[in-house]
């Protein structure tokens, strides 16, 4: 099941995405006199994402008619949800190749970071430079959703916990963070330095995690890709360790690592893709555009 959040007759909200077609879940709701959560934070972290993917999975194409689609033009998106209780990113994950993936020392831990809800923005948005950082710089990640509580739960386990995936941009003031790796918190939490994609897209859809290619755009130019196969940290292992260090909740956001960075200045626009393993893309690009803070 593919969702999207929205920005239609004046709030931010789901819609569900069917052959290309965005269907608000309020429309169906009215529709079919159904009660589903209308706001994307609210229905992860209730009992009804399953709920919702199997009802989705029964809707005939002659139902299909019956709904309204937005019109392609009046698509604004937004991002997933405003206000997680916690997104954690993981730095310095992946090699360039097999034999570098090989040599990866199996006693190494993930760098590990953490930023604010402030710093959220949606597709299309802004970053803004501070005037505190000459050199600020954005990279593509793919994202975990987690969708129901877990404390210790082990690497096997772990994508039980996790509602979807989404595709992110982490922005980080490089020359703060340069000065002092101590000053990693500061860097990565200015207002705007964290892009949060608009669509998730539920493990269902997913067939292999680890064939899955994490591209970052400039200035709508490739600028690097990975394949999520060389993570040095696959995606289940570091919900497994973030799960050892505190709670997760539903709606927790985990950044995974970049194939890597770009230098953004003003007038810049920076992005995200996350491809399948046919190089189609797997949820909506988050592209945003970049200026200097007023």
């Amino acid at each position: 099941m593919k969702l999207a959040t929205v920005n239609a007759y004046g709030r931010e909200q789901v819609a569900v995405v069917l052959e290309g077609k965005y269907i608000l879940l309020e429309d169906i709701n009215t529709i079919w006199g159904e009660q589903w959560a209308t706001d994307m934070f609210t229905l992860i972290t209730s009992t009804q994402l399953e709920q919702l993917a199997q009802r989705v999975s029964t809707i005939t194409s002659q139902q299909l008619e019956q709904l309204s689609a937005l019109p392609a033009e009046e698509i604004v998106h937004a991002p997933l949800y405003r206000h997680p209780r916690k997104i954690w990113g993981i730095g310095m994950n992946y090699v360039a190749d097999e034999a570098e993936l090989v040599a990866a020392d199996d006693n190494e831990e993930p760098v590990s970071f953490m930023k604010p809800d402030t710093t959220i923005i949606g597709p299309e948005d802004h970053i803004e430079l501070p005037p505190q950082s000459e050199k600020v710089t954005a990279e593509g990640e793919l994202a975990l959703i987690i969708g129901q509580t877990c404390r210790h739960v082990t690497e096997q386990e772990a994508s039980a916990y996790v509602a979807g995936l989404t595709a992110t941009l982490d922005v980080t003031a490089a020359d703060i963070h340069a000065r002092h790796p101590r000053f990693l918190a500061r860097a990565k939490s200015f207002d705007t330095f964290f892009g949060l994609g608009s669509q998730l897209i539920t493990l269902d859809e997913v067939p292999d995690l680890l064939e899955l290619t994490v591209e970052t755009h400039h200035n709508e130019q490739l600028a690097h890709h990975n394949r999520t196969y060389y993570m040095k940290f696959r995606p289940w292992y570091i919900v497994s360790f973030l799960s050892q260090v505190m709670t997760l909740l539903p709606g927790d956001i985990i950044m995974t690592g970049t194939p890597g960075a770009v230098v953004i200045r003003d007038g810049d626009t920076v992005g995200c893709s996350i491809l399948d393993k046919k190089g189609q893309p797997l949820v909506e690009t988050v592209r945003n555009r970049v200026r200097l803070q007023a």
